[in-house]
């Protein structure tokens, strides 16, 4: 069975959002003020409405509590993004996914009971930022305040020797949960496999041991 999605807010964000579910063949309720907008995505969602996400009544009659999953991506108005979600919970959505910010818009939304807020600049901006330290960094992802996912080529330090011989959970508290050679993921390596130049580490841990990891055995002199 088929989930339906509501995004709100048909900005860069929101947009991709909507395009993304569509390719999935996803049932998609595309909301916005601006009639230029919704216009761009009359062909795309499966329902593209002009309207205003702060007024109860209007969400109501769009059937918006009937949604699986609603997500909130309201660009530069806080305030709206913010009456947006109040409503959404009050008429008991399932699912409310809200885009923030900043780290005090992420609070209130958290508040007022938004089932999951996420900051997709300052993301980007932390995966540009590893990704431009180093070209054996591959990407990068958040997944809690203190916790991340990375994935690395694995480095001159690296090629010739096992997990074992580079000791990496007990030298820097992280652990690779998977290494990837082309289109191959090992998802259960082993501490003897073998590194070489053409395998891919996917990395969990701690954002300062991933830190620690990535300057001593990652960058390349």
């Amino acid at each position: 069975m088929r989930k339906e999605f509501a995004v709100i807010g048909l900005g860069r964000f929101g947009g991709s959002i909507c395009q993304e579910l569509h390719k999935e063949g996803m049932e998609v309720l595309a909301i916005d003020r601006d009639e230029d907008r919704v216009n761009q995505f009359k062909h795309i969602a499966s329902h593209a409405v002009i309207a205003d996400s702060t007024d109860e009544t209007t969400l109501k009659e769009l059937g918006i509590k009937n949604i699986d999953h609603v997500i909130v991506a309201i660009g530069d108005n806080i305030q709206a993004s913010i009456l947006t979600t109040v409503v959404l919970v009050e008429l008991g959505v399932k699912k409310i996914t809200v885009k923030a910010q900043n780290d005090y818009h992420a609070k209130i939304l958290d508040k007022i009971g938004a089932h999951q807020v996420v900051h997709p600049e300052r993301d980007m901006g932390r995966r540009i930022a590893h990704s431009i330290i180093s070209n054996n960094i591959v990407d990068y992802l958040e997944l809690s305040d203190e916790h991340s996912i990375v994935e690395v080529k694995a480095g001159k330090k690296m090629i010739g020797k096992s997990i074992i011989d580079l000791d990496i959970r007990a030298k820097y508290g992280c652990t690779v949960v998977a290494i990837k050679q082309g289109s191959h993921i090992n998802v259960s390596p082993t501490p003897n496999d073998i590194l070489t130049e053409r395998d891919i580490l996917i990395v969990v841990g701690a954002d300062k041991d991933i830190a620690r990891f990535e300057r001593q055995l990652v960058i390349d002199d």
